[in-house]
């Protein structure tokens, strides 16, 4: 394994998140000088903040919860493709990349330009996207965006069309310095038993 390409969004008090949602803090509950001994701090945020994955019950009701899933979806290799300058990613879209053994997609939208600030609009997924995807054995897939979804969407039709194909949605990734092509992926979400969601730290690796 090559050196990691970290893909992650740094988390700070200044990371943007969705409209209403959870701003991130991290504080220090002790410091060294009250403790004696260590510095503790805590960490407040969304589950959906900066780089991350939505499990199925992020959506749905019924969905499996973090712990449920796969971890063998997050780790291995994975195809970035190169689709800047698309409003809506479509499978005509990908029509010309080869996705022979590839199980995990990464879309380079470059449609988040700002990352100081949380977009107002962005490159998404159609939701016939999903059975093309699934047709080719693709069970995980990635973008550079806070969603596959148009961010006023309330039907998230790409969320739901993906998840009854059994392919898992991995959101905020900083793909502006990658190359399109094969890579490892590792963005193992954290053990929360009961979650809609995680942060990841992505990387990748050739």
């Amino acid at each position: 394994m090559g050196k990691l390409i970290d893909v992650s969004m740094p988390l700070s008090s200044t990371i943007p998140i969705w409209p209403g949602d959870t701003l991130f803090a991290y504080e220090l509950t002790w410091t060294k000088e009250e403790s004696g001994s260590v510095n503790v701090g805590q960490v407040t945020m969304s589950t959906h903040t900066g780089t991350h994955i939505d499990a199925p019950f992020h959506f749905d009701s019924n969905g499996e919860r973090v712990l449920e899933l796969d971890l063998d979806l997050y780790a291995g290799t994975a195809l970035v493709v190169d689709v800047s300058g698309r409003e809506c990613i479509r499978p005509d879209d990908l029509k010309d990349v080869s996705l022979e053994g590839i199980q995990r997609v990464l879309l380079k939208t470059g449609s988040w330009k700002d990352r100081s600030v949380f977009p107002s609009i962005i490159t998404c997924l159609h939701e016939s996207l999903a059975a093309y995807l699934f047709e080719n054995g693709v069970r995980l897939i990635g973008v550079d965006v806070p969603s596959v979804d148009p961010l006023d969407s309330k039907e998230l039709s790409a969320h739901h069309a993906l998840h009854s194909k059994g392919i898992h949605i991995l959101e905020g990734l900083v793909l502006d310095d990658i190359e399109p092509g094969k890579y490892h992926l590792m963005a193992l979400p954290l053990p929360l038993k009961e979650a809609d969601g995680s942060p990841v730290r992505a990387v990748l690796s050739r």
